[in-house]
């Protein structure tokens, strides 16, 4: 999955930095999400710097098939809303990501991947009530930590928010991706707004 403009302030770099972690937690390898030379909501989605990818209308028609005979099946569901995500049609995904959600609620994944979505049509609340969820499932998800300080900074313009969730990544996974993105998002953030990070302690290397 691949995982308007604002006036923030914040480096487009940032968006560089943290890209492939906005994205839907499903995919074992990251898709570039965030990343965009200028500001935009939570950050650019990486069509924007890469192409989308082209919806494969006989894979969907075939997964379609099986979800039809399937009802009680997740699965079929879940890779739909993939691959509308990849697709950047995200009404779609939330359909899908909804419904495989009804069957299987506690996959955090798809709970975090319904919530980017809804980051991408600009309905920021709706994200962080997912995301709100996701944790919920699982406190420390990394992903949906580090969504979650993505969607603050960019979406409701939260800074102490944004740094609280960022610093969780790298207390609860600091050995992870997701942590490195953290860390260079913080540093990032305190060099582009000095003070943005409060009384809170900036992570050591």
């Amino acid at each position: 999955m691949k995982s308007d403009a604002i006036a923030f302030g914040i480096a487009g770099i940032l968006f560089g930095l943290i890209a492939g972690w906005i994205i839907g937690s499903q995919q074992v390898a990251p898709r570039p999400a965030l990343t965009s030379g200028a500001p935009q909501p939570a950050a650019a989605p990486a069509s924007q710097t890469t192409r989308a990818a082209v919806l494969d209308e006989a894979q969907v028609n075939a997964l379609k098939s099986v979800a039809e005979r399937e009802p009680q099946n997740a699965a079929p569901r879940a890779q739909l809303g993939n691959l509308y995500f990849d697709a950047e049609r995200y009404e779609d995904a939330i359909k899908w990501y909804a419904e495989a959600l009804k069957l299987s609620p506690d996959d955090v994944n798809v709970s975090t991947d319904l919530g980017v979505c809804y980051y991408y049509i600009n309905k920021p609340d709706e994200a962080l009530a997912q995301f709100a969820m996701s944790l919920k499932l699982d406190p420390k998800h990394a992903k949906t930590l580090l969504n979650l300080g993505i969607v603050k900074a960019f979406g409701k313009q939260d800074l102490p928010g944004a740094t609280e969730a960022w610093q969780d990544v790298i207390r609860l996974a600091p050995g992870s991706p997701e942590a490195q993105a953290a860390r260079r998002a913080l540093d990032t953030l305190q060099s582009a707004h000095p003070g943005s990070m409060g009384t809170a302690q900036k992570p050591g290397p």
